[in-house]
């Protein structure tokens, strides 16, 4: 794959803000645009990506094969509440193939997985989370401390399940006030422990669990079909 980081993708993580600027220029009321812009924000990577490059089908069915992989691992998990191997699955892509496939999987993979769980103005939120989860797995750096010690990959894991705990939950608030509330904000991250607690550790343990299986078959597919 190529290591290199497009620019475009690191725009992305402006996404994030754009929740906040939303808090201060819209009304209460237009929550919904604020999604609006987050779907429009989180699709530049892979528009841009496709747009300006040959385009290379191997290396899009090798992204489509393991976004279809983490959809599916949502899915035999979903009667079990923060239990699923797919936010481990987008963090090894990322670690694997790097920043941009990372949130190219992670982002695909929420609304694509939404498709069976439900679409609504929640879907850009999951889409911004899972794929910075999975872009920032891929930096150069965290892919060498990622990928070397299970100690580390293992605190990654929470760190994302904390990270889109806390971040779903502005959605939360917004679906709940229409505006943003520090005091309804901070309830729900308490009420919210036990949920989140479970997904850090679920995280954390499918990630070890799964690394060097996905690792060993991703790498075998960029050798044999010269994937760059």
């Amino acid at each position: 794959m190529n290591k290199k980081i497009n620019p475009m993708v690191i725009r992305s993580v402006l996404a994030g803000i754009l929740i906040f600027i939303g808090i201060a220029l819209f009304q209460a009321s237009q929550y919904q645009v604020i999604s609006m812009l987050l779907v429009i924000v989180a699709c530049i990577p892979i528009y841009y990506r496709y747009e300006k490059k040959q385009l290379n089908i191997k290396e899009l069915v090798m992204i489509a094969v393991v976004t279809a992989i983490a959809v599916l691992g949502r899915f035999l998990f979903y009667m079990v509440p923060a239990i699923t191997p797919m936010t481990a699955i987008i963090i090894i892509c990322g670690i694997c193939l790097g920043s941009e496939v990372g949130f190219l999987v992670g982002s695909l993979s929420a609304i694509t997985s939404n498709m069976l769980f439900g679409q609504g103005p929640w879907t850009p939120f999951q889409m911004f989370s899972w794929g910075m989860i999975g872009f920032l797995a891929g930096l150069p750096w965290m892919q060498k401390v990622l990928g070397k010690n299970y100690w580390f990959l293992a605190l990654y894991g929470i760190f994302a399940g904390l990270f889109f705990s806390f971040f779903m939950d502005v959605w939360t608030v917004f679906s709940i006030d229409r505006t943003f509330s520090w005091q309804r904000y901070l309830a729900l991250l308490l009420t919210a422990v036990p949920y989140t607690v479970s997904y850090c550790f679920a995280n954390a343990f499918f990630s070890c669990l799964l690394f060097r299986i996905i690792q060993t078959k991703l790498q075998r597919i960029l050798t044999k079909y010269d994937i760059k």
